[in-house]
């Protein structure tokens, strides 16, 4: 559909039963992201409130509560943009199916950004301090907005087609921000931005930013895309949208004429204040760290605008989606931005960055015996990966050759952990990066953007089998409880973390006990708080594992090695995935506004029978 606006989205939404109202007054102080965070748990339908405590103006969530709703929303112009995709992926598409793409190269050249006089969100002003406030956890250091399009342009020039559109957390109060003046501009490691605020910075100007909200929902996925190089996001949000995105110049500022709500400022070369906390998608706090800070000049509003927000958390939550269609969108570019890998999956349950699972090729050496293969093709479509865009941020890559099975379900995690963990060997097939930059929402590495990655490769045929139940294990006395995760993986409660400084003895007395066990049907040993908890789902046993390690400090092994700088183990790896004193804060409900939703599910409410 080719939305001219949010409220056209919603209505349309509404009409087709996949939206509610809620009419009664809500606190956008954590209680609508209660609201959102059941919404999308339950599946429910989008919701619309007409009430926003402190704010003129209405809000909705769960816009992409379900690929299901996702997919209507687009229902006109995915497949489109798809094949647009597609044909960058294999230019040969046009002649080999000519009636399939004879539409592409329109379909492109009619959603180009285009320049404008006015629109409707010129037609109104208003301010920072009469926008939603939406909190989303109890610790969080002021009102975010969660679904920005911050939108720059490179100082050097360049136009409309050179410019950035990214979804980059923006803090509206709080902190030492001066209310109403300041907002908060955070934005992560290898994010389009900074090569724009570093150019101004060079050149000891202030950076022009406009943060749009709302609009058509193309512009908001628009915002999230990993896009090709040299494809703009203008671009992508006018063919998703299947109209052309359309910008205008007030004071100098780019402004989105189809948007909601637009906010202008610039973002002083040399000043940044503090930022956050703030509840992120590893499912912990972000801290406070300085950011920059954009001066506001002006805010803009249509008539009958909408404040659109989500809730950002442990996964899954509404982004979840995002990454689904991210994937459906771009998967046929990936083999052909990485020649040999076959497939790509970013994990969700452990929030994208620290777990990456590959699919490559094995074709260097075709000779010799299948038994003594060791990963040599795959090493190479790691680093490939590991110098890829946002993959490049993956902490754990784990890598498997598609010769091996070519069917194997990169989607499925259980079995991919299967397929390596009975052809991995420990002796040669880690291979870590140390003292590099991981996500900056990471905080088991070194420090901000800093710690270590850690690829394991494994090819050729089943070394052992997987143990279906847990072996009797022998360890300190101060270790307690132990539980299988899943085939071959044992979680063991472990005592409270005694710092890197006693680590080694620890660890030595551990392997020494478990030296003694034939653990060749147990590769992969995880050290964790709560083993009840870890090994209750997948889904825990994800998270726990591979947000709270840093492979450099955290990964040991039984009767470990160095061997030319090469680190091995002769029997079971031992992650430790404790809690450790530098982490940041797990994230918590606040029970008490539990409750007060709990009152608006009630019979005779608005949401009743949709949470």
């Amino acid at each position: 559909m080719g939305y001219k606006s949010l409220r056209a989205a919603v209505h349309d939404l509404e009409r087709h039963h996949h939206l509610v109202r809620v009419h009664e007054e809500v606190d956008p102080y954590l209680e609508m992201a209660e609201i959102q965070r059941r919404a999308y748990t339950a599946q429910a339908p989008a919701i619309l409130f007409e009430n926003v405590q402190g704010s003129p103006f209405p809000a909705v969530c769960n816009l992409f509560g379900t690929m299901e709703r996702a997919r209507f929303l687009f229902r006109d112009t995915l497949s489109r943009v798809q094949r647009i995709v597609q044909l960058k992926a294999d230019p040969t598409n046009a002649w080999r199916r000519p009636f399939a793409f004879a539409s592409a190269p329109w379909t492109a050249l009619a959603s180009l950004p285009m320049s404008v006089s006015s629109g409707p969100v010129l037609r109104n002003r208003t301010d920072i301090e009469s926008l939603p406030a939406v909190k989303s956890w109890p610790d969080d250091g002021g009102p975010f907005i969660t679904l920005p399009q911050v939108f720059t342009e490179h100082p050097d020039g360049g136009g409309l087609m050179n410019s950035n559109l990214g979804m980059y957390r923006v803090q509206l109060t709080g902190g030492q921000y001066r209310t109403g003046r300041q907002v908060g501009l955070h934005y992560q490691i290898h994010r389009g931005i900074g090569v724009h605020h570093t150019a101004a910075v060079q050149r000891g100007e202030s950076l022009k930013v406009s943060i749009f909200v709302g609009g058509p929902p193309a512009h908001t996925l628009a915002a999230v895309m990993p896009l090709p190089e040299g494809l703009s996001e203008l671009l992508f949000g006018g063919m998703l949208n299947g109209r052309r995105f359309r910008i205008a110049r007030r004071d100098g500022y780019a402004v989105s004429t189809d948007a909601d709500f637009v906010i202008t400022g610039t973002i002083d070369p040399e000043r940044t204040l503090p930022e956050g906390p703030f509840g992120d998608h590893l499912g912990y706090y972000s801290l406070a760290h300085p950011f920059p800070v954009l001066d506001v000049h002006a805010v803009y509003h249509r008539d009958g605008a909408i404040w659109p927000f989500t809730v950002v958390g442990r996964p899954p939550q509404e982004d979840t989606t995002f990454g689904k269609l991210i994937h459906e969108i771009t998967a046929p570019m990936v083999p052909v931005e990485l020649p040999g890998v076959h497939a790509i999956h970013a994990v969700d349950a452990t929030g994208v960055h620290p777990l990456l699972l590959a699919i490559g090729s094995e074709r260097y050496v075709p000779f010799g015996e299948p038994a003594d293969r060791a990963p040599q093709e795959l090493l190479t479509n790691a680093n490939a990966i590991l110098g890829f865009g946002q993959a490049s941020l993956a902490k754990y890559v784990f890598i498997a050759a598609k010769q091996d099975d070519p069917d194997l379900d990169i989607e499925n995690t259980k079995s991919f952990f299967r397929h390596i963990l009975e052809r991995v060997d420990f002796r040669r097939d880690l291979h870590f990066h140390t003292s590099t930059t991981i996500d900056t929402l990471d905080y088991s590495g070194t420090g901000l953007n800093s710690g270590s990655k850690l690829v394991i490769a494994a090819v050729g045929p089943k070394r052992r089998e997987l143990a279906a139940s847990l072996p009797s294990l022998k360890l300190p006395s101060t270790f307690g409880h132990a539980a299988l995760a899943m085939p071959g993986v044992a979680v063991i409660g472990a005592p409270r973390f005694p710092g890197y400084d006693a680590i080694d003895k620890e660890m030595s007395g551990v392997s020494r006990h478990l030296a003694q066990e034939a653990l060749s049907e147990l590769p992969l040993i995880v050290l964790v708080d709560d083993p009840s908890f870890v090994s209750e789902s997948l889904r825990n046993f994800l998270w726990v594992t591979f947000t709270r390690s840093n492979p450099a400090r955290d990964v040991h092994g039984v009767e470990s090695f160095i061997e030319h700088k090469h680190w091995g183990c002769a029997k079971s790896l031992i992650i430790d995935a404790r809690l450790k004193p530098h982490h940041a804060p797990p994230l918590v409900e606040d029970p008490a506004i539990v409750k007060r939703v709990d009152a608006l599910t009630l019979p005779g409410k608005s949401l009743h029978g949709v949470l």
